[in-house]
């Protein structure tokens, strides 16, 4: 027999109609439909020295569960708050000192955009829509938010030094920065020109994606992408990453010398308050309620926003002057393509989608669903898919590239909801969010060495989960030489970005070869770019080694220095490993 949504021979479109609305309305107007039986004190019961210890479990909530309304709220706001610091701190830095330097205005504009377009184009990935007449998805199925990509950080700020040093972005007589709308334009468009690489390579087999782009490859990829962004949240966290803190000790005020309780970079002040929101996000992963924990990293940011309010660090200036509401498209910039940009942002998509691949497979993972067969590879297809068409969108809508979060997966693990409701309910409270550009203006307005505090957490955690990828890699000798081979520079690259940029010393007229070496060398300044294409060419080019196989006996009836049948197991936490019998 057909189910309640399905319209089978004895099944009326109109019947069927009625059905579903009934079942709306009963939603919303009884108690089962709108409270239901969940305990929700659960969710708000903090862990205390003093307090009885619960081992009960949370229910799980499946893909396709029925929920609560007021549960499904709660959970959906619970994520939002949980991807807030991640959807905001890309267009914070971006439109910083360390980007295009803009005034208060186009500042905050881009902070509202980026909540408004992160939970509309999350929506597309979680709907998951199918290409009329073919066998292609866009989008996952699953709760999949996205935000701007933390990969994109590190060619923008790099870009943005060589627009400017080169006249592309203007400064004044004194070498200081201008706002410069012109650059990012030129980021927008040229991400949308580039994006046009992941859609077309979505239509690959996805095994064959997943050959090309396995963890050898994305792991080491990933954490280099962290580790070169924890450089400058630490600068944030010190007082700021602007030129105040180019020259530091020589008088230079942080934020700069007209803001309230302006210190020199490096002060204690400023050290402490970086370091009490570092302290809370610990506090409450130890002693904090399940919905704590997930927003952590809020909660951390919020209790050094207290405090740096109550001290006098604060400039509520842009505050009163933002409007009430904002929306997209409001404040626009001119699109040019940047020559030397399009190889860094080549790499930057490629990137992006290893981080889809892997993060859409944790997902399935964490959300109770199979992660091989027909239904999880279209998956990992609608995904891809699904990221490269939201970052095309989102460049669009004046937003460098975004793509899924892996943040994601703690959140629905912790809370053992899975449900799309919820993440429907999530994409509504990051729209609201970034209507009240009041609410943008806060955020903008947070001290550096607050949010510095909070990004070098939040930066690490990347750097963690590239090292999680590296973990699924079996630790044999031919993969532990491409790994080192690749870190190798990547990493020499990210913590000496300027090493390659005396190796071309073109001074010719022939723009097109300048703009080419300006491209190799953005590339080469950045060390996960170096890392994964490394990585990709000896993943291919090196043979699997005989001696790792433990299906090959050795005439000696040993292998790897084992009796026959027996193979060591290593594993990332320890270099003893342990016997196994393969019969």
């Amino acid at each position: 027999m057909d189910g309640p949504d399905q319209i089978g021979p004895h099944l009326s479109p109109r019947t069927t109609f009625r059905d579903r609305a009934h079942r709306t309305i009963k939603k919303f107007t009884t108690k089962d439909g709108l409270i239901g039986d969940y305990d929700y004190a659960f969710l708000f019961t903090p862990q205390l020295p003093f307090m009885k210890k619960t081992r009960r479990a949370a229910p799980f909530f499946g893909l396709e569960d029925k929920i609560p309304v007021v549960l499904a709220l709660l959970l959906g706001l619970q994520h939002a708050l949980a991807m807030l610091a991640g959807v905001i701190t890309p267009p914070i830095l971006l439109g910083g000192s360390s980007g295009a330097n803009f005034g208060s205005e186009d500042y905050q504009y881009l902070v509202s955009t980026s909540l408004i377009v992160s939970g509309l184009l999350s929506a597309i990935q979680m709907f998951r829509f199918h290409v009329y007449g073919t066998r292609y998805y866009i989008g996952t199925g699953l709760i999949s938010v996205v935000g701007t990509s933390f990969a994109t950080i590190t060619v923008a700020t790099g870009t943005f030094e060589q627009m400017y040093s080169t006249g592309y972005c203007p400064v004044d007589g004194s070498g200081n920065r201008l706002p410069c709308p012109k650059g990012y334009g030129a980021l927008l468009a040229t991400s949308c020109l580039c994006s046009l690489l992941e859609i077309g390579l979505s239509f690959m087999s996805s095994r064959l994606l997943k050959t090309l782009f396995p963890p050898i490859v994305t792991g080491p990829t990933v954490l280099l992408i962290g580790a070169s962004l924890i450089s400058s949240a630490m600068k944030d966290w010190a007082g700021g990453s602007g030129t105040c803190s180019n020259n530091p000790g020589n008088g230079a005020l942080c934020p700069s010398a007209d803001a309230p309780h302006a210190l020199p970079w490096g002060s204690a002040e400023f050290i402490g308050l970086g370091f009490l929101v570092f302290v809370t996000i610990i506090l409450c992963e130890r002693f904090g309620s399940p919905i704590m924990k997930s927003c952590a990293v809020v909660v951390g940011l919020l209790v050094g926003c207290i405090v740096a309010a109550a001290c006098g660090y604060f400039d509520r200036s842009g505050i009163d002057a933002a409007p009430v509401a904002s929306f997209i498209w409001v404040r626009t910039f001119p699109l040019h393509i940047y020559p030397p940009l399009i190889l860094p942002l080549l790499a930057v998509y490629m990137v992006i989608m290893m981080e889809s691949i892997g993060d859409i497979t944790a997902t399935c993972d964490v959300s109770r669903l199979q992660v091989e067969g027909a239904t999880f590879d279209s998956r990992i297809q609608g995904g891809v898919l699904g990221s490269g068409v939201t970052c095309l969108l989102a460049g669009l809508c004046t937003i460098p590239p975004m793509s899924v979060f892996a943040q994601n997966n703690g959140v629905i693990a912790l809370t053992r909801c899975a449900n799309r409701q919820a993440g429907y309910c999530c994409c509504f409270f990051l729209v609201v969010m970034g209507v009240f550009a009041k609410f943008a203006a806060a955020l903008v307005a947070i001290p550096s060495s607050v949010l510095g505090g909070m990004t070098t957490f939040l930066f690490s955690s990347v750097a963690m989960s590239g090292v999680r990828i590296m973990c699924s890699v079996h630790w044999t000798r031919r993969n532990r030489f491409i790994l080192t081979a690749s870190f190798a520079i990547g990493m020499a690259a990210t913590l000496v970005p300027d090493w390659f940029s005396y190796f071309f010393t073109y001074s010719g007229d022939n723009h097109a070869l300048e703009g080419l070496l300006q491209a190799v060398e953005l590339v080469m300044a950045n060390g996960f770019a170096v890392t994964g294409f490394l990585g990709l060419i000896l993943n291919l080019l090196l043979p699997d080694d005989p001696d790792d196989d433990p299906a090959l006996v050795e005439s000696d009836g040993q292998v790897g220095g084992k009796a026959e049948g027996e193979v060591v197991v290593v594993s990332c936490s320890s270099e003893q490993g342990r016997v196994l019998r393969l019969d």
